[in-house]
């Protein structure tokens, strides 16, 4: 059971990180995000500190063994995946820069 739970995990944060790197580099965003997107770098920095988080969650969930170590790093992926999620959101409430164009 944890092998699929471990693939599922770096699978999504794969995709995240992907989507995060595209929208910093190349101003790409996926198609039902485009409309509410205002800060491409913002919401793809967001994108990959929850890729990070998820990984961060994974080594500690999954291959510590110290409880106490354990639950100080998911406590910190917890924190870290909230902060991406918040820049994620932060970028659809601040008004769109007139440097940034549309995503595409």
């Amino acid at each position: 059971m944890k092998l699929y739970l471990i693939a599922a995990v770096l699978l999504l944060s794969s995709l995240f990180a992907a989507s995060g790197i595209a929208a910093i580099t190349r101003g790409w965003v996926l198609p039902w995000n485009r409309r509410h997107v205002h800060r491409l770098r913002l919401h793809g920095a967001g994108q990959l500190v929850a890729a990070f988080a998820l990984c961060w969650q994974l080594v500690f969930g999954f291959l510590v063994d110290t409880s106490g170590i354990r639950q100080a790093g998911t406590l910190t992926g917890s924190a870290l995946l909230l902060t991406g999620i918040l820049m994620m959101a932060a970028d659809q409430f601040l008004p769109r820069s007139k440097s940034t164009p549309r995503p595409e």
